[in-house]
C-alpha cells in the first residue's frame, strides 16, 4: 500500500485494514486502527506503522476509543512462511516471554542479530518490543476482566517487575493500571469496536471478545468442530445457532478449559452504527479458565488459530470468487473459515487415526485413545475429563485398545516419537516445507496425512488435497476443476472447505 491508499482507508474507516497497519497522529500523540470512529486527522499529521509495537516505539499511546492493540492479527502472518512470518507466529504464541530472544532465534535457526534486524526492518520493532506490546495488551485484559491483584497481573502478563509493568502501562495507555481497571465496562453492551477483553469481568475465568475481520461463517465452523469433537477432550452444548464449544488445553505453564459461543456479535462495520456502509467485523465471546494466568496470551492465540480468526475473508473471496464454480460457492458462504488446531501434536495423531476411514470412525478411535492414555483433569468439568495424550507415552504405547491394524498403530507410535524427539516440528513458527518433508519421510505418512497436518496444525492457508474423498466428491457435485487450483493460490485451503461443504450436502 502507498501512503495515499492508506489515508483513503483511514478516511473511509475501512475495517478491512485493521491490523494490517496503524496510524499515529502527530498532533495528539495517539495511534489508532484505520477504522477508528474519531474525527479523521489531517493527512499531514498522520504517520503509518506496520505494527502496534512500532507505533509505541515511536512514542504514540493507544487510542481509548478504537483500542488498536486488540485488532485481529494480520492475515499476512498466516500466508508468509519466511523468517518474519514464522517469528510473528511464535511471538504470538509467547515464545519470547518464555525463552527470550535467544530461544526465538534458536527455534528459527538464525542468530538473534539476524532476527532483530529483519523484524525491525519490516515491522519497525524487534522481538522484545513486539512481545512487550503483547504483554501490555494481556495485562489490560486481566485488569478489565478479573479481580486479581495488580501485582499478580503484572507477573501473570510476563513483566519482570511491578515497576516495569506500571511504567509500560502508563507509556502505552497513558493511564495507571488502577485507572485502566476502573475504566472497564461493568455491564450491558460496549459501544467500542470488537476487542479482546471488552466485556464485563467474569466471575470465574477470563471473559474475552475474540475479534475477527469481515463476515464469519460461525455455523459451518461449529459444525466442523462438533462432528469431530473427541469425548473427554471436547464437547459442544446447545442447539445450532446458540452452541458453545468447550475443550481442554495443554499449555506451557499448566492446563486450561476454553469455551467459545457460536452466537456471535458484530458482522457490522467496526466502530459504526448497524447498517452503515463498509466492511463488517465482529467477535466471538470466549471464556478461559486457566490453572496459571501466565498462559493467557498463548491460550488466546491457540484459540484464534483453531477458529481461524485472523483470516482475511475479503482477500479469499476476491481470489476464489474469480473461479466460475468456486465463485458461486463463496457467494453462498461468505466468511467460511479453515479451522486450525489448538494442539498441533494432537492434530497430527488425529490425522493418522483418520486415514482411510470416516470422520465418525476417527472420532470413536480418538475417544478410545483419550480414555486409555489421556491425562485426567484434577476434576471433571462437565463432559471434559482429560487432556489429549502427550507424544512421549504414545511413542511406547501398545495401542491395543484401539482395535485397529498393527501397521496403523505403528504409524501412530512413529509419529509420536518423531514429535517427541524433535524429528518433526509442528510448533507455531515451524518451517512448513521442512515439516512436510520430515513427515513424508516417516513410514505410514503419505501426501494426504502430511497435507492435512500442514493445513490444520501449521495453519497453512494454501494446501490442496486432491486425493481426499470428500474433495473428490465435492468436485464431482460442483463441477469445479482442480487443474485450475494454481489460480486459487494462496487460499487453496479455503477452496477445500468449500468443496467439503458441497460434499456434506450444502452449497449445491
Amino acid at each position: 500500500m502507498t501512503d495515499e491508499s492508506r489515508y483513503e482507508a483511514v478516511r473511509s474507516r475501512d475495517a478491512r485494514f485493521d491490523g494490517v497497519f496503524f496510524l499515529g497522529v502527530r498532533t495528539t500523540g495517539i495511534y489508532c486502527r484505520p477504522s477508528c470512529p474519531a474525527v479523521t486527522p489531517k493527512r499531514e499529521n498522520v504517520r503509518y506503522y506496520p505494527s502496534a509495537a512500532a507505533a509505541q516505539r515511536a512514542g504514540f499511546r493507544a487510542c481509548r476509543r478504537c483500542r488498536p492493540d486488540a485488532v485481529p492479527g494480520s492475515a499476512e502472518w498466516n500466508v508468509r512462511a519466511d523468517l518474519v512470518g514464522r517469528a510473528m507466529r511464535m511471538i504470538g504464541d509467547g515464545v519470547v516471554d518464555r525463552e527470550g530472544v535467544s530461544g526465538l532465534a534458536r527455534r528459527l535457526g538464525y542468530s538473534p542479530r539476524q532476527v532483530q534486524r529483519q523484524l525491525t526492518a519490516e515491522l519497525g520493532a524487534g522481538p522484545v518490543a513486539l512481545a512487550r506490546a503483547q504483554r501490555a495488551h494481556t495485562a489490560r485484559v486481566l485488569l478489565q476482566t478479573t479481580s486479581l491483584a495488580v501485582t499478580d497481573i503484572a507477573f501473570a502478563a510476563g513483566f519482570a517487575s511491578v515497576r516495569q509493568f506500571n511504567g509500560t502501562m502508563r507509556e502505552i495507555y497513558a493511564r495507571t493500571p488502577g485507572q485502566l481497571r476502573s475504566a472497564a465496562p461493568r455491564g450491558g453492551h460496549s459501544r467500542r469496536p470488537a476487542e479482546e477483553g471488552a466485556g464485563r469481568p467474569a466471575t470465574t475465568g477470563v471473559a474475552l471478545r475474540l475479534a475477527y475481520r469481515g463476515p464469519y461463517a460461525a455455523r459451518e465452523v461449529f459444525d466442523f468442530l462438533e462432528c469431530r469433537a473427541i469425548a473427554g477432550v471436547e464437547e459442544t452444548a446447545g442447539a445450532a445457532g446458540t452452541r458453545t464449544y468447550r475443550r481442554t488445553l495443554r499449555l506451557p505453564c499448566g492446563t486450561g478449559v476454553v469455551e467459545v459461543d457460536e452466537h456471535h456479535a458484530g458482522d457490522r462495520p467496526s466502530g459504526r452504527e448497524p447498517g452503515a456502509p463498509g466492511e463488517t467485523s465482529g467477535w466471538l465471546d470466549c471464556r478461559l479458565h486457566l490453572a496459571d494466568l501466565r498462559d493467557l496470551t498463548t491460550a488466546v492465540q491457540r484459540v484464534r488459530r483453531l477458529f481461524d480468526l485472523d483470516a482475511d475473508p475479503r482477500a479469499v473471496a476476491e481470489r476464489l470468487g474469480a473461479d466460475e464454480v468456486l465463485g458461486e460457492l463463496v457467494a453462498r458462504r461468505p466468511g467460511l473459515r479453515a479451522p486450525g488446531a489448538a494442539d498441533p501434536h494432537e492434530l497430527a495423531v488425529r490425522a493418522v487415526l483418520g486415514q482411510q476411514i470416516t470422520v465418525a470412525a476417527a472420532r470413536t478411535l480418538a475417544g478410545r485413545l483419550v480414555a486409555a492414555y489421556g491425562k485426567p483433569l484434577p476434576a471433571p468439568d462437565g463432559g471434559l475429563t482429560h487432556l489429549f495424550p502427550e507424544s512421549d507415552p504414545l511413542a511406547e504405547a501398545p495401542l491395543s485398545e484401539l482395535g485397529m491394524p498393527e501397521r496403523r498403530r505403528a504409524t501412530i507410535r512413529t509419529v509420536a516419537a518423531a514429535l517427541a524427539d524433535g524429528t518433526v516440528s509442528l510448533h507455531a513458527g515451524a518451517d512448513r516445507d521442512e515439516a512436510e518433508r520430515s513427515l513424508l519421510a516417516l513410514p505410514g505418512i503419505g501426501p494426504w496425512s502430511a497435507g492435512y497436518m500442514r493445513m490444520r496444525a501449521l495453519g497453512d492457508p494454501d494446501v490442496v488435497l486432491p486425493g481426499d474423498v470428500g474433495v473428490r466428491h465435492g468436485l464431482a457435485l460442483s463441477g469445479a476443476d482442480t487443474t485450475r487450483s494454481a489460480e486459487w493460490r494462496p487460499w487453496r485451503s479455503y477452496a477445500l472447505h468449500h468443496l467439503w461443504q458441497v460434499a456434506a450436502g450444502g452449497g449445491r
